[in-house]
């Protein structure tokens, strides 16, 4: 369905890379969440009418679900927990995409979670068993097995790039969120070709969160990938100077708009890496889109540090 996204060598603080455009895989459905939707994309789901997903009112799996239920001629429905009067009143990105595509994000209060912790909870118990046969349940960020055939397809684009540019070893490396990509594509390549090594670093958790994912999703720890480790704790979403001074440098030296959330850290810890790495093994850098979540979070940070920009 997808003709394989490009790559492009860039130049980042003297180092050089290589980047896997994902972002450029399709004009709406691109990106990690194209990846792991894939599989919705490309086979038939007889009688399915509705896609039903969870998260967050400004995350790209509400925009990627609402463009895959677009392109299927399906309606979709996103729980979330809250949305922000801001956001409400001014729509921007994610948000705003997904609802021009018809989406319908469905806000739960605490109170009408039902006595459930948080909204996977509320989802898992409350809502996942009183769907019909036509709704079709998504696990928040795609994190289901489901994702494997779009991540297998992303590998096997890497290994022909790697066979006609002639290159042995090679390590690649995104940042992760469940970790659901990173750790499919590491399972990939430790079965069918063990000259390439896969690294990750944790976003949304720290590096144990980041570890127990993979856990849950696979025991064998020796199929997982590698986790570069951060300098400091971050608080997912939360405004950090040196995230947007990494984002700026970015593009002022690769000319490639990079997201604010993830992309930051990923490359803060692959550069750490690379200055310690003692080999010439090439890194290729997964760019997973989400590009859209730029609209909202991007102003907030020139609000907050007008001195950058």
């Amino acid at each position: 369905m997808f003709k394989p996204s490009p790559v492009q060598l860039v130049h980042f603080q003297r180092k050089k890379i290589y980047v896997k455009r994902d972002d450029l895989l399709h004009p709406q459905f691109s990106g990690n969440k194209a990846r792991k939707f894939y599989h919705f994309l490309n086979h038939p789901q007889p009688g399915v009418s509705t896609l039903v997903g969870s998260g967050s009112a400004q995350a790209n799996s509400l925009y990627s679900l609402a463009a895959l239920a677009q392109l299927k001629q399906w309606k979709c429905e996103f729980y979330v927990d809250h949305i922000p009067s801001w956001l409400k009143q001014n729509p921007c990105g994610n948000y705003q995409a997904a609802l021009e595509l018809g989406a319908r994000i469905i806000e739960v209060s605490s109170l009408h979670r039902q006595q459930q912790a948080n909204l996977d909870s509320f989802m898992q118990t409350i809502v996942k068993p009183s769907l019909s046969p036509q709704q079709l349940f998504i696990p928040e960020g795609g994190r289901c097995e489901y994702a494997r055939e779009g991540v297998v397809t992303l590998a096997e684009e890497i290994e022909q790039w790697q066979h006609q540019n002639q290159i042995g070893r090679l390590n690649i490396m995104l940042p992760a969120g469940t970790g659901t990509t990173a750790l499919f594509l590491s399972e990939y390549f430790s079965q069918m070709n063990p000259c390439i090594k896969v690294y990750s670093c944790a976003c949304v958790g720290d590096e144990d969160y980041l570890s127990l994912q993979f856990t849950q999703l696979n025991s064998n720890t020796a199929t997982h990938p590698i986790i570069l480790p951060r300098t400091k704790k971050y608080h997912f979403g939360k405004l950090y100077r040196e995230h947007y001074q990494t984002w700026l440098a970015l593009k002022q030296q690769t000319k490639l708009e990079f997201e604010l959330l993830y992309d930051p850290i990923g490359w803060q810890c692959l550069m750490r890496f690379l200055e310690e790495q003692t080999d010439e093994t090439p890194t290729l850098y997964i760019h997973q889109g989400g590009l859209l979540g730029n609209q909202s979070m991007l102003p907030r940070y020139k609000r907050k540090y007008p001195d950058l920009t």
